[in-house]
């Protein structure tokens, strides 16, 4: 999706622009706001108001070492909140915005230490969704939404109100519901500096969008051990449902479905391939069947993860994605929420 309308506010409903304008006043006054990007839900603050910002923390029981992503909308603010901005951001910027990609700068002395975790650096990004950029553009214009997503630090992020709902309700001022966020997954964060682009986490914008986007190729740092900027999402063990899960490949994951289901455990066995439901039909084992296409794939990952959680299983087994470029956002998350369960 691309929403290249500046303000956003002008493809909203009357309705829905009163929702605005009262979330902005919850923001503007110190408030927490869950609002919805073309990712994930955000859960976000008046980045300028630490205070605000700590709210944030507290509600999702978040290190305050793990930085937030700063939303701003409108390009023309990259510069207020960033300094020494080198030219392949702007490319990527100008490229991207509105959109699912999230650029590490040098950060400005208007952002507090507490938007970033004491680091040097800010994410920052414009999400291409007219109610977040209706939202963003209706603080004040020297305000930006210090958000990560609106869910339990590690859990699985919300696409959905509802999501939201389940998981923060009576902890925040407000829920802005937009609707089911259309990507479905985390924005790609991007550090860009004058010698190097690395991915710091894969997401909505692809690797090799990013390369065609500078005409060069980029390094992938999202698995590197020595890796020493804080990204959010980039923990070993993240984006995890509270039902254990349990990566397998295709020729693993029947058998083993069925050995549970022996041993009377309730299974979901979550599949992309081509894949005989005869093969699981026994009690206790609930099939279900994911795209095959990797951006549909990306749209439907949370919100089936959140249902198999809602159901009360003891495991969910997933199918391992393709080792393809444009699988690789799926991938990361896969193998994170798998580790939160301690998998070998």
């Amino acid at each position: 999706m691309t929403v290249k309308a500046q303000s956003g506010i002008d493809q909203l409903d009357q309705a829905q622009r009163n929702r605005v304008y009262a979330a902005a006043a919850i923001l503007n006054n110190g408030g927490i706001v869950a609002f919805p990007t073309e990712t994930v839900y955000g859960l976000g603050a008046d980045a300028t108001n630490p205070a605000a910002v700590q709210k944030i923390y507290a509600i999702k029981q978040r290190p305050a070492s793990h930085p937030l992503i700063l939303h701003i909308g409108s390009i023309a603010h990259l510069e207020h909140w960033s300094r020494d901005i080198p030219e392949t951001a702007w490319m990527l910027a100008e490229r991207f915005w509105p959109g699912p990609l999230t650029l590490i700068l040098q950060k400005s002395r208007y952002v507090p230490d507490c938007v970033t975790g004491g680091q040097d650096t800010v994410g920052i990004r414009m999400p291409a969704h007219a109610t977040a950029l209706a939202l963003l553009n209706a603080m004040h214009p020297e305000k930006a939404i210090a958000a990560p997503s609106a869910n339990l630090y590690g859990r699985i992020s919300p696409t959905t109100s509802a999501h939201v709902q389940a998981a923060l309700a009576g902890k925040v001022d407000m829920i802005l519901d937009g609707g089911p966020c259309e990507i479905g997954l985390e924005s790609t964060i991007v550090r860009a500096d004058h010698q190097t682009v690395s991915i710091l986490r894969p997401g909505g914008v692809t690797v090799a969008e990013i390369e065609s986007a500078l005409n060069r190729s980029v390094s992938l740092a999202y698995n590197s051990t020595g890796q020493t900027v804080r990204v959010s999402g980039s923990l070993p063990a993240h984006y995890a449902p509270s039902t254990p899960l349990k990566l397998r490949t295709k020729a693993e994951i029947g058998q083993q479905a069925l050995d549970l289901a022996r041993q009377h455990f309730q299974i979901a066995v979550v599949t992309w391939s081509a894949f005989d439901p005869l093969s699981l039909n026994a009690p206790g084992i609930r099939h279900i069947v994911m795209p095959s296409d990797p951006i549909e794939y990306g749209k439907q990952l949370y919100a089936a993860l959140h249902q198999c959680d809602r159901i009360g299983l003891d495991f969910i087994l997933m199918e391992t994605p393709p080792q393809k470029p444009a699988w690789l956002a799926i991938a990361d998350r896969l193998q994170r929420a798998s580790r939160a369960h301690h998998e070998t």
